[in-house]
């Protein structure tokens, strides 16, 4: 089996990396940088990439997936910016989180127009369909990876095509918005907090185990883990 991953450095990223290469399978991954975790795996092939050089991004593709044929893609690389309402939000964040939520999965998707796999797994969030007060940037670009994603669909007849809201996982993101966030002003920061968390391992686990499953449901549809289990 060969998987696709993007954004590998920490959290969900990392953790799908390493239960696939548990199991023996080959992994074709991009990200920022490789962790420590990773880095033993004969099975792995990695280029270092900064997924908001869209310039770069095919070439590296090119280089890392010439002549393989891949199971699944799953484009999980993204980032968050900061919990605030948007009236506080301007143009240059938005923009800079628009390059890598929405945009780079645009360019790897047009490459995999042309070189398709099976299966293609977008991570997307609840936040792009609860509109929770203080998700700005991040909700808006989730939305429209939904919205892509389900646009790809129609012109990939041979990939199946998804966008998955993976649930709630103890990331670096995660913990970032406990930590610095507003939770008085912000409702959604509190229920965060007061909600159960997975591991990024046995999320990781989780979301490969239904993997499959989501092949069930018509290409191009956004699905919730939550409501899939």
């Amino acid at each position: 089996m060969k998987v696709f991953i993007s954004g590998i450095g920490s959290g969900l990223g990392e953790a799908l990396a390493k239960v696939y290469l548990e199991s023996g399978k080959e992994v074709y991954a991009i990200s920022r940088f490789l962790p420590k975790s990773l880095r033993e795996f004969d099975k792995l092939f990695f280029i270092p990439c900064n997924l908001h050089a869209h310039e770069k991004l095919n070439e590296v593709l090119r280089e890392l997936l010439e002549g393989v044929e891949l199971d699944i893609a799953i484009l999980n690389a993204g980032m968050l910016g900061e919990i605030k309402d948007m009236s506080e939000t301007d143009l240059h964040e938005i923009h800079t989180v628009m390059d890598l939520n929405v945009w780079a999965n645009k360019v790897i998707l047009d490459y995999f127009e042309k070189h398709p796999p099976k299966q293609i797994v977008a991570i997307s969030s609840g936040a792009s369909v609860s509109g929770a007060r203080g998700w700005n940037a991040y909700a808006i670009s989730k939305a429209a990876l939904n919205m892509m994603i389900k646009l790809y669909s129609q012109e990939m007849p041979y990939t199946h095509l998804t966008s998955l809201a993976p649930g709630l996982i103890e990331t670096p993101m995660m913990k970032h918005i406990l930590t610095h966030s507003n939770a008085a002003k912000f409702p959604v920061v509190q229920r965060l907090a007061a909600s159960p968390r997975l591991n990024p391992l046995d999320a990781a686990m989780l979301l490969i185990d239904n993997f499959p499953k989501l092949k069930e449901f018509p290409s191009g549809e956004y699905i919730d883990i939550r409501d899939l289990i």
